[in-house]
């Protein structure tokens, strides 16, 4: 072998932030508080409290490799540890304040931690797990005066401690992040992801196919930093040198848009809820003619499927791209986004809008197989549909505290448990989860294809597709709908809409009408909790 003549640096957190405060120091980063007052800080700023805070966590004598749990919000403070803990040598460990008690704690005793960063008003949520749990010190990340005894004050820290002098030397395969999956079925579990997976994810990231984050974009960071990193945003943008705006606990639709107003954010990104509830405040609250006044330019979404209308409504309404992308806790979470190619250049409008409703092409490094039931390869362009497997560089080999690979096949796979067909341009199409699909009469039935035909009627919020027992077909499609505010919408009517737009023997076998739809804490829909209530095909 012929060695190169290169330099070899480890990739590392430390590279990422030590470059932000190098060539982006007073860039801003924005952070709106619980209480909704503004705090500015900037790179710089947010790269030295870093430092410090390190160095407060090596006082209380924490070693690398050990965990450091946070529950908390999108602020500036979460942004500091995202650093401190991680650049140090020690584990970044995000937890979901939106999680049920058992699941919070389950995580956390799981994870191991013995020191917990926690915000003033989670306060609550912790303080009855804390006797059970083992946590030795409790970080409180603003005002102590509701805290349990003994428990230590963010700023005090800071303002203890000098910065650490240099980050300790690092390798790149160290653990750097740890996040749990959000536990839909059976107990969460844990995806450990390396200095080197995270710098390689945000060069995916920043990348022009990618979320083309540069050092002239403002972000909202909508994502929440305790899951799956905020989709890499706090690493791509301390790469790219992007203005961060951190928007706390208010993600309601007329906060995010008071932010996106205020600010100027050209790029923000979230799960699809979250912009159908922007969309609504602003087409009910907001004159038509200042419509256009955002500076928005795109937005990312992911986390569930989008659905083509809400796509159609932001170009249609505010004149900014949505970017599809698709991916899990185990990918990082990027795995594909739906970029055009020049070839898509002559699309009219409807074919642009079909397009960008695909989960997209394969991020570089990450590779996609589609395998039929005996495992065999289906070939792109095919038509076929099956089940989705991937692997790559930032996509996990074995959860957390399980052994390395354990989580792969043989040819080192990893199966998403998703279902879905690749075209010949290698864009992917997700058809459903491997376990929501709908087997009726012997055929297949995509409950994703129903619930995205359904929302594309004006009067429909959301809808959901479960299978339901059928005494000759096997399964049928239940739908449940809920309406938009002051709207009204009949089965029968539906139906009709439906009838344009899907196969006539895919149509619900019933439709039904609910004020609300239960979700997981990221946003998803909670279909295990819609099969116990609905599985003998009747509400409860």
């Amino acid at each position: 072998m012929l060695p190169g003549l290169m330099q070899h640096r480890q990739l590392t957190t430390a590279m990422l932030i030590d470059n932000a405060a190098r060539a982006h120091g007073d860039t801003e980063v924005v952070s709106r508080n619980a209480d909704g007052t503004i705090v500015r800080s900037n790179w710089g700023r947010v790269a030295d409290r870093a430092r410090r805070i390190a160095a407060a966590l090596a006082a209380l004598g924490a070693r690398p490799g050990d965990r450091i749990a946070t529950l908390a919000w999108n602020r500036v403070e979460h942004l500091e540890l995202y650093y401190g803990i991680s650049a140090s040598g020690l584990v970044l460990h995000t937890v979901n304040p939106r999680l049920f008690p058992e699941q919070i704690s389950y995580i956390l005793a799981h994870g191991g931690a013995k020191i917990l960063c926690v915000d003033p008003d989670l306060l609550g949520i912790v303080a009855p797990l804390l006797p059970e749990l083992g946590i030795e010190t409790l970080i409180v990340l603003g005002d102590t005066a509701d805290a349990p005894p003994g428990a230590l004050c963010y700023a005090d820290l800071i303002d203890a401690h000098q910065p650490i002098a240099a980050w300790p030397d690092i390798d790149e395969n160290q653990a750097a992040a740890l996040c749990y999956t959000s536990g839909t079925t059976g107990n969460p579990k844990g995806v450990l992801y390396s200095h080197r997976s995270s710098v390689l994810h945000a060069f995916c990231a920043v990348s022009a196919d990618g979320m083309a984050l540069s050092a002239r974009d403002t972000v909202l960071v909508v994502t929440p930093l305790f899951h799956v990193n905020a989709w890499g945003i706090p690493f791509a943008a301390a790469m790219s040198g992007a203005r961060l705006v951190l928007p706390g606990p208010m993600l309601d639709g007329a906060s995010i848009h008071m932010l996106l107003r205020d600010e100027r954010c050209t790029f923000s990104l979230g799960v699809p809820t979250v912009w159908f509830a922007v969309l609504d405040h602003i087409a009910a609250t907001v004159p038509q003619a200042e419509w256009s006044d955002l500076a928005l330019e795109r937005v990312l979404a992911g986390g569930a499927a989008v659905p083509r209308a809400l796509i159609a409504r932001f170009h249609d309404m505010l004149g900014v791209t949505l970017i599809q992308a698709w991916g899990m806790t185990e990918t990082s979470p990027l795995a594909t986004i739906c970029r055009p190619t020049g070839a898509h250049d002559e699309l009219d409008r409807e074919r642009r809008f079909d397009l960008a409703a695909l989960q997209g092409r394969a991020a570089f490094g990450v590779e996609l197989r589609i395998e039929d039931e005996d495992g065999a390869e289906i070939a792109p362009g095919s038509g076929d549909a099956g089940l989705l497997k991937v692997r790559g560089p930032w996509v996990i080999s074995g959860y957390f505290g399980d052994a390395p690979d354990s989580a792969l096949d043989g040819d080192g796979w990893f199966d998403t448990g998703d279902v879905a067909r690749i075209d010949a341009d290698g864009f992917l199409q997700l058809t459903d989860r491997a376990k929501d699909m709908i087997k009726s009469g012997g055929e297949w039935i995509s409950s994703i294809d129903l619930e995205n035909a359904a929302v594309a009627h004006p009067a429909v919020a959301e809808a959901a597709v479960i299978g339901i027992p059928h005494p000759k077909w096997q399964e049928r499609p239940l739908m449940l709908v809920r309406c938009k505010p002051d709207m009204a919408l009949d089965a029968e009517e539906l139906s009709g809409f439906l009838a344009e737009r899907v196969a006539r023997w895919w149509l619900p076998e019933r439709i039904e009408f609910v004020d609300h739809l239960p979700h997981t804490a990221t946003g998803k829909l909670l279909k295990t909790e819609l099969r116990r209530l609905y599985a003998a095909g009747a509400a409860e």
